[in-house]
């Protein structure tokens, strides 16, 4: 228990220890799998730019993306390949520092997603020069850009980093962010 105008520090009880990181590499590779299986199904069903149409807002189409996302420098000549790729390889040796430290798990959950993602769409760069996307959401003439299942692990991946930044780590007992500490914590006493 806390004495009164104090607060208790700061704590994350669903921390993972260091030692368990190599099971996030697991899911990461996991992830990396599908995605290749994917893409090689597609590759050896359809032509580039062939579609399938799956239901009135879905569609399986082969495309090759050279760029980032939404095809940021897809026309740039070749050089962004490796820009990219070195970013990827940049982003695995950090990603990997990051999960031998530990964290909580959906810290974890979205850096082993996000390194799977990467790994995937660096695997393409180097072995084909472009990602393989097919996965196409539309409706009457709009459309989203195609992606793939690295891209959607990559979306989940960041989407879980943004959700575990906002969450609280208090111990029990902890007022909620925000309440008033009272007239001694003001005058520091």
């Amino acid at each position: 228990m806390n004495a009164p105008g104090t607060r208790a520090p700061v704590v994350n009880r669903t921390r993972m220890p260091a030692p368990r990181w190599h099971a996030w590499l697991w899911l990461s590779f996991a992830i990396f799998a599908a995605d290749q299986a994917s893409k090689a199904g597609m590759l050896a069903a359809f032509q580039r730019g062939e579609e399938k149409v799956v239901t009135f807002f879905f569609s399986l189409v082969l495309t090759f993306n050279p760029g980032a996302a939404f095809s940021f420098l897809a026309g740039a000549g070749g050089w962004q390949r490796w820009l990219f790729a070195a970013i990827a390889l940049v982003a695995t040796v950090l990603i990997t520092w990051l999960l031998r430290r530990g964290g909580d798990r959906w810290y974890c959950l979205g850096l082993a997603l996000i390194l799977g993602g990467a790994l995937g769409n660096l695997w393409d760069r180097l072995t084909i020069g472009a990602v393989v996307d097919f996965l196409l959401f539309h409706y009457g003439h709009w459309f989203y850009p195609a992606f793939n299942v690295a891209d959607s692990a990559i979306t989940v991946g960041a989407g879980l980093l943004i959700f575990d930044s906002f969450r609280q780590r208090r111990t029990r007992g902890d007022r909620p962010a925000g309440e008033r500490a009272g007239a001694d914590d003001a005058k520091g006493l």
